[in-house]
């Protein structure tokens, strides 16, 4: 079984030249994480999920409030806004077609999320969909409405072949697929110490891992039984492999003062 290797490295601060990984944000109608502009330098396209381009033109701004807004408008432009276009204000959407953003309305499409049709678009991009070695990073994915929630985790699941991050400003989310052994490269300075692994998309897992304070060893996990919550990471690598899908959280940290 091959290695898969996660490293959270895009919550830097700094930007690395030697990142071989292409990273695509993604960003929704919950509140903008803070460390949205690190994410941003991070990219190599940035979409909004429809009304995640009001989002980014309310709240963007006050990540820099020393700056004039409407510059820091014109400077965090997203390269597409697509979805069923029903929660973006009309101003905005011409704001940001004004400035050369593609709007693609897939109001006919209501089968899919708009985090779905993001994902699909990044998927078929000349430039990153191509790419061996792909992470697509969804911000505002969570918090709010519960059956969005589900929705953005069941992403995960229906494009399990892909790694998609779901953040907010207190953690991640990622699908550990039953596909591969696991690595995951712990940044202390921003995230951690707690985690948690849950099993999805089948009754139970079996699971073993090192790295953790209380690390499981051949263990079943299952919704109505045990589940790894609240856990903690005792190491700078973690390891994990399982017989089904998990889910991976960790909390992230809060920047200094």
């Amino acid at each position: 079984m091959d290695l898969l290797y996660h490293s959270s490295e895009f919550l830097l601060p700094s930007f690395s030249e030697g990142m071989k990984t292409d990273y695509a944000l993604v960003i929704l109608n919950q509140p903008l994480p803070k460390f949205t502009p690190v994410l941003w330098d991070h990219a190599k396209i940035v979409l909004c999920a429809d009304g995640g381009a009001n989002r980014l033109f309310d709240e963007m701004p006050q990540l820099f409030p020393q700056q004039d807004s409407a510059f820091v408008r014109s400077k965090y432009k997203p390269d597409v806004v697509k979805g069923d276009m029903d929660s973006i204000r009309t101003e905005v959407k011409e704001f940001y077609a004004n400035l050369g953003a593609r709007i693609v309305d897939e109001s006919e499409d209501q089968d899919t999320t708009d985090l779905h049709k993001c994902v699909s678009f990044v998927l078929q991009d000349a430039i990153v969909g191509k790419s061996d070695d792909l992470c697509i990073l969804v911000a505002g994915a969570l918090g709010g409405r519960f059956d969005h929630e589900m929705g953005n985790i069941n992403v995960l699941c229906m494009f399990s072949n892909i790694r998609i991050v779901l953040l907010s400003d207190d953690c991640l989310i990622q699908l550990l697929p039953m596909t591969h052994r696991h690595e995951i490269c712990i940044l202390s300075s921003v995230e951690g110490p707690h985690c948690g692994l849950f099993p999805i998309g089948t009754a139970s897992a079996i699971a073993t891992t090192t790295g953790l304070k209380w690390d499981l060893n051949d263990t079943e996990m299952k919704f109505g039984g045990l589940i790894s919550t609240s856990n903690i990471v005792s190491e700078e690598k973690i390891t994990v492999q399982s017989d089904s899908h998990l889910l991976w959280t960790i909390e992230i940290r809060k920047p200094a003062t």
